[in-house]
C-alpha cells in the first residue's frame, strides 16, 4: 500500500470514528471466509458494518475523536464493528460470538466511554433504537384507546338497557 492510500485510509477512518455511535473492537483468528462472509451478512441486517483493519493506521485514524481510549485495543488480528445506532454492532457480535468461540470481543467504546467486553455485553442486551420507539409509540397510544373505550362504555349500556326494555315489552 502506498502513502497516498494509507493516508487516505486514515482519513477516511477517522470519518467513520466520528460519525459513529458505537465502535466494538474484535479478534476475529481462525475465522473462515464463510464465516467472516456470515458475519458481515448479520451486521448489514441490522444496519452496522464490520472492517478488518490494520493497527498502526487504526491507532492513527483513533487521534482526535472521541474514540482515542480504544487505542490499546488494537494488537493483533483486529477487526471494528460500528453503526449508527449505539447497540446495533455490539448485538449483532455478541449474538455471533455466542454461536462462534473463534470471533472475541475485546472492548470498546461509546462516545469518550471505553467498554470492557462486560460494558459491550451490556449494551448487546439493551433494545435496539427501532425497539424503544415502538414502546413509546405504544406508551402514547395506550391512554387514547383507553379513553375512547370509556367514552365508548356508557353509550353501549345504554343501547342494552333499552334493548332489554324493548325485548320485555315485546314478550
Amino acid at each position: 500500500m502506498e502513502r497516498a492510500e494509507k493516508q487516505d485510509l486514515v482519513a477516511s477512518m477517522h470519518e467513520t470514528f466520528s460519525a459513529a455511535a458505537s465502535v466494538v473492537v474484535v479478534h476475529y483468528d481462525g475465522l473462515t471466509v464463510a464465516e467472516m462472509t456470515a458475519l458481515r451478512a448479520g451486521m448489514r441486517e441490522v444496519g452496522a458494518t464490520l472492517k478488518v483493519t490494520k493497527n498502526r493506521l487504526t491507532r492513527l485514524a483513533l487521534k482526535g475523536t472521541e474514540y482515542e481510549g480504544i487505542a490499546d485495543l488494537f494488537t493483533g488480528p483486529t477487526a471494528i464493528g460500528y453503526a449508527d445506532d449505539a447497540v446495533a454492532a455490539p448485538k449483532a457480535l455478541a449474538k455471533f460470538a455466542k454461536g462462534n468461540e473463534k470471533l472475541r470481543i475485546l472492548g470498546g467504546g461509546m462516545g469518550d466511554t471505553v467498554l470492557d467486553q462486560a460494558g459491550i455485553k451490556v449494551m448487546a442486551s439493551l433494545p435496539s433504537l427501532d425497539e424503544l420507539r415502538g414502546k413509546l409509540v405504544g406508551l402514547l397510544q395506550a391512554p387514547a384507546q383507553k379513553l375512547a373505550s370509556v367514552t365508548q362504555a356508557p353509550a353501549g349500556q345504554l343501547a342494552r338497557v333499552f334493548g332489554a326494555y324493548g325485548d320485555k315489552d315485546a314478550a
